[in-house]
């Protein structure tokens, strides 16, 4: 075993007992990545190897700032860490390098992190394939020929390959969970709020994405969300929350767990994945849970066009000013200027008409969530396609009307801010890897990891089938 087998905690654990030395875990990292990225580029902007190793020497020899003092960590691409270029994969920002640090980037130095470099990301993190004209793309460890998913595909990447212990990720539409579920490892999309992000244009209406951890065991998600959670000044809708690492020491009882498999014939899904899914929920069955078979509880057609309409608005208010200048538009991809112009043009009584639709959604989740203690649906409902297809254009015979529909399995929790958490479930009979949504109602995220740690002590997939690499 060498130090980078080792979980975030245990390698947090085995520096403060000086059992092992910054420079070395920062040596075998960039040893590891010098091995393996070239062939996947899931880690872009990666710093000059003598400064990070002069840095690791200093961390050696200073007071220790937190649990992750001297774990090396990689930044998504789409936030602003201190001496980094931020490019959003846009060839409008390339080059361009930050003058500050998000507040959770600031959080995961002021706990002792290392930020070594970024992870890659579609351009503006839009669509679930990691491509962009600035760092090129992202391919899948269990096989080069397929997606890595996104838009946290570079991270998820560098985790299930070893490049780093634990990742930062942000999730609008499924962007933490399906690339952990194509990838193996865990994701979790906490309830809104719980991660401030930069309090930067409005404040109050685009609750629609949020950032969250990503790692390899729930132990090392729960660990890195604590680190990242707590109120921030600048952002009102920021919430407190409870720490959840301390309770995975502890069983989560006997929980109630809702199947909502293809929300009655709504959702198709490539053959294959529905089986494994099954499969899994019987094992968990096996640990005591009761499984059972939800209805559609919602009609899937009211809430797609909710989140269509909230989604193309909260994106056309931060893009506009791009999109409205010529010169810069047709540098644009195609699904941004998309997404752009749709919002654009939405009326006052479209919008309200979508969030009357998320507000019932809500309602209806909270009835739900009296007889059930967590939903289950698949991370995704295709397998990781061709790295050369821009998105999904068909599934089980039915046509994709957009870039982004073969997503539509995520929105249930993304609409109304839901904890959840990806686990991976195992490899179908192509060899691609899968993943279960664990949802639960808001501040739910202990639950949850608590039945993430049940299945990773069982099953530990991250490990059991490591990439080939």
């Amino acid at each position: 075993m060498t130090c980078l087998d080792l979980t975030a905690l245990e390698r947090s654990v085995a520096i403060k007992d000086q059992r092992l030395a910054v420079v070395e875990l920062m040596e075998a990292t960039l040893d590891r990545i010098e091995a393996v990225n070239g062939a996947l580029n899931a880690i872009v902007s990666l710093r000059d190897r003598d400064d990070l190793m002069g840095e690791a020497r200093a961390v050696q020899d200073a007071p220790r700032k937190g649990w992750l003092h001297g774990i090396p960590i990689a930044i998504k691409d789409l936030a602003h860490a201190r001496g980094l270029p931020t490019s959003m994969g846009s060839p409008l920002f390339a080059g361009q390098v930050a003058n500050y640090d998000e507040p959770m980037v600031a959080r995961l130095r002021d706990a002792g992190a290392i930020v070594i470099g970024k992870t890659n990301v579609p351009e503006f993190g839009l669509g679930s394939h990691t491509f962009n004209p600035v760092h090129g793309t992202t391919v899948n460890p269990y096989d080069h020929g397929r997606t890595a998913g996104g838009s946290s595909g570079g991270a998820a990447v560098a985790l299930a390959t070893g490049m780093l212990s634990v990742a930062d990720g942000s999730d609008m539409m499924g962007s933490l969970r399906n690339p952990a579920g194509w990838n193996n490892v865990y994701g979790l999309r906490p309830t809104w709020g719980t991660v401030p992000s930069d309090p930067v244009g409005d404040v109050f209406m685009h609750q629609l994405a949020t950032l969250g951890p990503m790692a390899r065991t729930p132990a090392d998600l729960a660990a890195l969300l604590d680190t990242m959670t707590g109120p921030l000044a600048g952002q009102p809708l920021s919430v407190a929350a409870e720490a959840t690492l301390p309770m995975l020491s502890q069983p989560p009882g006997t929980l109630r767990i809702g199947w909502l498999g293809d929300w009655g014939g709504a959702l198709p899904f490539e053959e294959g994945i529905l089986p494994l899914s099954e499969a899994a929920l019987r094992q968990i069955g096996g640990l005591g849970h009761q499984i059972s078979d939800v209805a559609a509880p919602f009609d899937a057609a009211r809430m797609w066009n909710s989140w269509t309409d909230l989604r193309s608005f909260s994106i056309a208010s931060g893009l506009y000013p791009l999109f409205a200048d010529a010169e810069t538009r047709d540098r644009l991809k195609t699904s941004a200027q998309w997404e752009i112009a749709r919002g654009m043009t939405l009326t006052g009584t479209e919008l309200n008409t979508a969030s009357l639709a998320r507000s019932d959604w809500y309602h209806c989740c909270m009835d739900l969530f009296r007889e059930i203690d967590v939903l289950v649906l698949p991370s995704a409902q295709c397998w990781p396609f061709e790295v050369g297809m821009e998105h999904v254009k068909e599934i089980a015979g039915v046509h994709m009307d957009t870039y982004h529909r073969w997503m539509q399995v995520v929105i249930p929790a993304s609409l109304v801010g839901l904890p959840v958490v990806n686990i991976p479930i195992g490899f179908g009979d192509n060899g691609l890897p899968a993943g279960l949504q664990l949802i639960g109602p808001r501040g739910a995220e202990g639950r949850l990891l608590q039945l993430a740690q049940q299945w990773h002590d069982l099953t530990d997939w991250p490990n059991a089938r490591r990439p080939v690499i």
